[in-house]
């Protein structure tokens, strides 16, 4: 039989992740107005408001529309 000796394991603290201000609300914002246009499309496109003329795109996020608690009919 061999012996072997249990080494010892060194840590080191976690360095945080700093941002700057300046990218972390450029990332703010652009996601803010990728959520109100994707909820724009979800909730509201239909009706007087709707850019697109017909019901593609009311058809095409009807089943999410009822799923997120929209009513559409």
């Amino acid at each position: 039989m061999s012996s072997t000796t249990p080494t010892a394991h060194t840590t080191t603290a976690a360095t945080p992740l700093v941002i700057p201000t300046s990218a972390a609300m450029t990332w703010l914002m652009g996601t803010t107005a990728l959520a109100m246009i994707v909820y724009y499309f979800i909730g509201v496109e239909q009706g007087a408001t709707a850019i697109f003329n017909g019901a593609q795109v009311h058809e095409f996020v009807h089943d999410a529309r009822h799923f997120l608690g929209f009513p559409c009919h």
